[in-house]
């Protein structure tokens, strides 16, 4: 889930080329939240909580709830699969991972979150996240059912 359309075309077949390979694995789904505007005079506190508010409304109660952020764990790619498949382990209902905006998430967000998690101690935009999100949740799929990939 995560804020806004990808605008850039490289990117979006890139996801989609993951999201279709992720699909032979297990159910998976990307929501969209729509942009959140605000006035020039709005501060960003304000936007994170209205983007916050719109990624609430898409999570129900027994969801498990993963944010991608920079202050989260780090994991390696095997540390990460090993984490989806405790949870595939534990018959999660629905494993929801949220990517913030361009200013991260709100208060509300971070308390409602199970897990929080980082792919790099750099910073990538919010929509190259995405690419490297998905290519990183098919590496573990690959890892859990001991397929090349991770080593090819």
């Amino acid at each position: 889930m995560f804020i806004g359309k990808t605008s850039k075309q490289y990117l979006q077949t890139g996801i989609d080329d993951y999201v279709n390979r992720i699909k032979h694995y297990t159910k998976f789904e990307i929501i969209e939240i729509s942009d959140v505007k605000i006035s020039p005079k709005e501060a960003v506190s304000i936007l994170k909580k209205k983007e916050g508010e719109s990624f609430l409304k898409q999570i129900e109660a027994q969801d498990t709830l993963m944010l991608l952020d920079e202050n989260g764990i780090a994991l390696s790619s095997v540390d990460f699969a090993q984490f989806i498949e405790k949870q595939q382990l534990k018959s999660t209902k629905r494993l929801v991972f949220a990517i913030g905006g361009a200013f991260g998430f709100s208060e509300q967000m971070y308390e409602r979150a199970d897990y929080k998690v980082s792919f790099s101690a750099m910073t990538f935009s919010h929509q190259l996240i995405r690419l490297i999100f998905c290519e990183q949740l098919y590496r573990a799929f690959t890892i859990i059912n001991n397929e090349p990939y991770h080593n090819a």
